[in-house]
């Protein structure tokens, strides 16, 4: 895929449209492709994340406790992993051919480094999509304790 069809997909990504065209350059250039076959495992539940992915084509099925969700183009898998430690909530599984962009956390750390007004902001966004979680947990809590 050329670096151009890179920037575009990961400007169309939640959480990384926000980086601006050389930070989303950067991501690109440094990034690495990964080509998945129908039912190739990406990743494991209680895997340690070191990377998180953005689905260039095709579909990942993300499978936890026997419920399976499904996502598609542009969507970030695992975001938390570039900014924490963290093991795999889920078994990432490709449902058919499918591409992906890998974004280490050393990667992202470099951003920060080179562009640092971005922290801000996506610290900003994080914690803000932790909230959200957090409050989607209280009001299942709440509705399995009735």
């Amino acid at each position: 895929m050329a670096l151009e069809d890179d920037i575009r997909t990961l400007n169309e990504t939640p959480l990384l449209d926000e980086l601006g065209r050389d930070a989303l350059r950067l991501v690109a250039f440094s990034a690495d492709h990964i080509h998945l076959q129908p039912g190739a495992l990406l990743f494991r539940e209680g895997d340690v994340a070191e990377a998180s992915f953005v689905v260039v084509s095709g579909e990942i099925a993300l499978e936890r406790a026997g419920v399976e969700k499904r996502v598609g183009r542009c969507a970030l898998i695992g975001e938390i992993a570039l900014v924490a430690e963290t093991l795999r909530p889920a078994t990432a599984t490709a449902v058919g051919p499918a591409e992906l962009i890998r974004i280490t956390r050393g990667l992202f750390a470099r951003l920060f480094e080179e562009y640092p007004e971005l922290a801000r902001k996506l610290h900003a966004r994080i914690a803000a999509r932790v909230q959200s979680n957090v409050a989607d947990l209280r009001r299942v809590e709440a509705l399995l304790r009735k």
